[in-house]
């Protein structure tokens, strides 16, 4: 597998991606996981009013793998299931979470959240592969 380098072009957290969404996440070394917030506009919307699934997805995936980034675990995403709870509009503040369940030698097991308040927009579990 090709090396994995940050060019920090990434389009959920890259600095350098302007066309990205640039979220800015905190990691807790402690308690291994990870948070960070969005403010989706309208050009992440699907249907009017309701931000695209996709958005949503895209932040589940990144706060698993970019937490065990930094954890000093390079891994890719292997596997993503997702259940969408509720729908998020443009202009609500989203809070994204994740958290490592279970590491292995080759397979990390990982979980994620998107709320919006008390109210979880979706939640995932997902399988990385270390690199």
């Amino acid at each position: 597998m090709k090396e994995l380098r940050d060019n920090q072009r990434c389009y959920v957290c890259g600095r350098d991606n302007p066309s990205g969404l640039q979220v800015a996440f905190e990691i807790d070394q402690s308690s291994r996981t990870i948070s960070g917030r969005f403010t989706p506009r309208t050009g992440h919307e699907g249907w009017e009013g309701i931000v695209h699934g996709g958005i949503v997805a895209a932040l589940l995936d990144e706060a698993m793998v970019k937490l065990a980034a930094h954890l000093g675990i390079r891994a890719v995403s292997a596997e993503l299931t997702v259940k969408f709870k509720a729908p998020a509009a443009p202009g609500e503040e989203l809070l994204v979470r994740g958290r490592i369940v279970r590491e292995a030698s080759r397979l990390i097991e990982a979980e994620a959240t998107v709320e919006k308040g008390p109210v979880i927009i979706a939640e995932a579990k997902g399988k990385l592969l270390k690199t």
